[in-house]
């Protein structure tokens, strides 16, 4: 019974995660700006992790024509799948995340996207494992990963240091004709 609890707790707080960086991304993507003040979480001043941006974790994507059009990322040591997006044409690593409603970018992957972002920009607040924390809505130009381009992505950008790396949410994924898990370690991505 013990372990039954444990996972579900382990399987809530994860899906509260995923939900903070979907946020994050989907604001930074819409390019909006008009929120106040700092943004701190309740309950811890941290950065969130989900997975570093190194590169040795980031797998390239298999070539789309040799796959029926769609771009295959295949899973990390840890069992997420990360891969080499181009935001605004600079190369930024995101984790795809079907939990999380928007795509999420962390207030440094925006700056790099030439996506800025202003003190008063972080108004809406959303709920973490940690807590509550502020972001601003954006929306993101451009998001290409292959042979696969969305343009006018909603998006959420985090404030800075608040998260480590960046998530591809579902206003991203919806807006492709599928997406799909196969043999538990392969994600395609179609257009």
């Amino acid at each position: 019974m013990m372990d039954v609890v444990a996972k579900t707790a382990a399987g809530v707080a994860a899906i509260a995660v995923v939900t903070v960086y979907a946020v994050t991304y989907a604001t930074q993507q819409r390019g909006l700006a008009n929120a106040p003040a700092q943004a701190q979480t309740q309950a811890s001043s941290r950065p969130i992790p989900y997975a570093t941006s190194r590169a040795p974790d980031v797998v390239a994507p298999r070539a789309a024509a040799r796959n029926g059009g769609a771009v295959v990322l295949k899973a990390i040591r840890n069992g997420h799948y990360v891969g080499q997006f181009e935001v605004n044409g600079r190369r930024i690593p995101m984790m795809i995340d079907t939990g999380a409603s928007m795509v999420a970018l962390s207030y440094e992957d925006a700056q790099k996207a030439g996506i800025a972002t202003f003190p008063s920009d972080f108004i809406y607040t959303t709920s973490t494992a940690n807590g509550e924390a502020k972001y601003a809505l954006t929306k993101i130009p451009e998001i290409r990963i292959d042979t696969i381009v969305l343009h006018d992505v909603d998006a959420a950008v985090m404030p800075k240091g608040a998260m480590q790396g960046s998530l591809l949410g579902m206003t991203f994924l919806k807006r492709l004709s599928g997406f799909e898990i196969v043999n538990g370690d392969t994600l395609y991505l179609k257009p």
